[in-house]
């Protein structure tokens, strides 16, 4: 079996954490290297990560997340915050950004500006923010691989409420919306139920369909 499937059968959504534990810094950087060096449409990058280790600020979140424990007894919540909308200035920074890393002015590039730049314009914020919150959910994917070959344990959750969410962290003045969270940490010696059990998924026969 390779390193990486061994890593995916080792994760699972952690349940309880054992507060005492921290991730060291080095571990945290890979994991939020990932998260940076993951694809998205277009290259746009239309959302922002906050790493959240403030007691108050987490206390707040927990209380709008179902008081799951996860939420404050991790190491590090991270808050993906996609972006309320696509617009043209932000379509235009992450151009020019490609632009100046990239020392030149392509053409065909030029070209896919302007016609993306009339895309997201056609379909209106509702579209261009769901589309926004799909980019943050494979930066996600990527966390979680990044951080089961880091051996730390993690929790993908949509179990809160956004709004709230968005409020406590300041979200709504920045074109922000919070779409998904992430602790990180490590497992606790006991007490969490799901830690023994069989990691349960459909047969491949139920879930690929081959078309020839």
């Amino acid at each position: 079996m390779s390193d990486l499937l061994q890593d995916m059968n080792w994760r699972y959504a952690t349940k309880k954490y054992d507060a005492a534990k921290v991730v060291p810094a080095e571990k945290l950087e890979r994991i939020l290297e990932a998260i940076r060096l993951a694809p998205t449409s277009s290259g746009l990058q239309p959302f922002e990560v906050l790493v959240v280790t403030n007691p108050g600020v987490r206390e707040r979140i927990k209380a709008v997340a179902w008081n799951q424990a996860q939420v404050t007894d991790s190491s590090h919540l991270l808050v993906f915050a996609a972006w309320d909308d696509i617009t043209a200035e932000r379509v235009n920074q992450m151009f020019d950004l490609v632009n100046r890393q990239r020392g030149t002015v392509n053409e065909g590039w030029e070209a896919y500006r302007q016609q993306l730049l009339g895309i997201v314009a056609a379909r209106g914020t509702q579209v261009n923010a769901q589309s926004a919150a799909r980019q943050a959910y494979i930066a996600l994917g990527f966390a979680l691989l990044a951080a089961a070959a880091e051996r730390v344990d993690s929790t993908p959750m949509e179990g809160f409420d956004p709004d709230a969410v968005d409020d406590i962290l300041g979200l709504k003045s920045r074109g922000l919306r919070s779409v998904v969270m992430l602790p990180l940490g490590y497992r606790a010696g006991e007490g969490d139920w799901l830690v023994d059990l069989v990691k349960v998924r459909r047969a491949k026969a139920d879930l690929f369909v081959e078309v020839k």
